[in-house]
């Protein structure tokens, strides 16, 4: 069966970094990345990348400042989560689609992680 097994979450005072991890078991897809959803707000686009890794997509909130990328041998996708700043401070969910562009309009999701809270002190 498929699974998306995400993991790094946790607390972190303003402008440190965290590290988020999504793997992915049963098989590989063509695009992967997060959302993020913040309490009373809506879930928006964070990050994506092909699995290639040729290509790669970024909400202009964390331009600069989160790195996304990819290790096919462990079927995983990381994101780096550095000069953390308070309203970085969500859900975080991982994301499976078609394509990157799909992932990036949040259209054709084929799986969700469950999803790993980070929280951003100031």
């Amino acid at each position: 069966q498929v699974q998306l097994t995400e993991s790094g979450g946790g607390l972190v005072q303003a402008g440190g970094s965290l590290r988020l991890s999504c793997a992915a078991s049963g098989r590989t897809f063509s695009a992967m990345g997060w959302f993020r959803q913040a309490p009373g707000k809506e879930r928006v686009f964070v990050a994506a990348i092909s699995w290639g890794g040729t290509s790669t997509s970024y909400a202009d909130s964390v331009k600069g400042r989160f790195t996304i990328s990819r290790d096919a041998a462990k079927n995983t996708a990381y994101l780096q989560m550095n000069s953390l700043k308070p309203e970085d401070t969500a859900v975080y969910y991982c994301a499976t689609s078609t394509s990157l562009a799909s992932l990036r309009n949040g259209a054709n999701i084929v799986y969700w992680a469950k999803g790993t809270l980070v929280t951003v002190s100031s």
